[in-house]
């Protein structure tokens, strides 16, 4: 289900939070969307949900209005960092209460993905550690049935080993349930594989919406001495370079040439979705 925002404005006293977001969300992808603290994330996936409303501008959900739309939000499940739920409510209890909003909701998915977690779902919601806080809301968004879900942050405060598990049943539910999903984290690299099309915020303002390979065929990495590096960068664009002992990795601008073409002793590499948004936003800073 498609994803409109139009001309969506808000601001919170003197703060713009969000300046004039135009985009459209497809049915059956997986967005990321990035963005420094205080860049507008968390604020376009809260009025995405109606938490928030916006100054002016308007949301569509499969191009109904949204706003006091009811069937329309039954559509959209939310996992942010806010904890919604009553302090005297236990997790078995909001797992019912799930199934009582969300149409799809299936209690029995749910049950499964909290016995593999090893999630309390008898403990009360706001007892549980930062880590279980996280599992349990990716309980609640995977067994949702919704055809929208916006993750803010799902992985905060897991183990390595519990985000790759996260990872794997995000991937799960996307192949059997093709939905439209929206990830913002500052785990990039991590989340990197997942992703097929970058949302990029600063400032309020979307600066990048385009697939993810179109972003990282605008560069590539270098690798090997730094004497054989640095010889190889006298005429070209460098945007960034970190040496380690005697090896060098460069960052560069252009087409990714072909291994076979570069001399022996050099390595080149796809230009990762992390290190591309870092050179972007060290290229933004620098023109302001």
């Amino acid at each position: 289900m498609t994803i409109e925002l139009r001309n969506i404005y808000k601001s919170f006293g003197d703060t713009k939070a969000l300046d004039n977001i135009n985009l459209r969300l497809e049915e059956g992808k997986i967005y990321g969307l990035l963005g420094n603290n205080g860049a507008g994330k968390s604020t376009m996936l809260n009025i995405m949900t109606s938490r928030f409303f916006a100054d002016s501008g308007e949301l569509l959900l499969g191009g109904e209005p949204m706003r006091n739309n009811d069937s329309a939000l039954s559509q959209i499940y939310m996992m942010s960092e806010k904890n919604y739920y009553p302090e005297t409510m236990k997790v078995k209890d909001a797992i019912y209460w799930g199934s009582r909003f969300y149409p799809n909701f299936d209690i029995q998915k749910a049950n499964r993905l909290a016995e593999l977690f090893k999630l309390p779902t008898k403990k009360k919601i706001p007892a549980l550690s930062t880590g279980y806080t996280s599992i349990f809301k990716i309980v609640m968004a995977l067994s949702s049935g919704a055809s929208v879900l916006l993750l803010d942050e799902p992985v905060l405060g897991l183990d390595a080993q519990h985000r790759d598990i996260f990872y794997k049943l995000l991937i799960e539910h996307y192949s059997e349930n093709p939905c439209t999903i929206v990830i913002s984290t500052h785990l990039i690299s991590e989340a990197a594989n997942l992703i097929e099309h970058c949302l990029i915020i600063k400032k309020g303002r979307i600066i990048k919406d385009v697939p993810c390979e179109e972003l990282q065929n605008t560069g590539y990495n270098i690798s090997g001495s730094a004497a054989l590096v640095d010889e190889y960068l006298k005429d070209k664009i460098c945007l960034s370079s970190s040496n380690l002992g005697g090896l060098k990795t460069a960052c560069l601008s252009g087409t990714m040439p072909e291994q076979t073409s570069l001399p022996q002793g050099l390595e080149v590499s796809k230009l990762g979705l992390q290190e591309y948004f870092i050179q972007l936003m060290n290229d933004e800073s620098g023109r302001e």
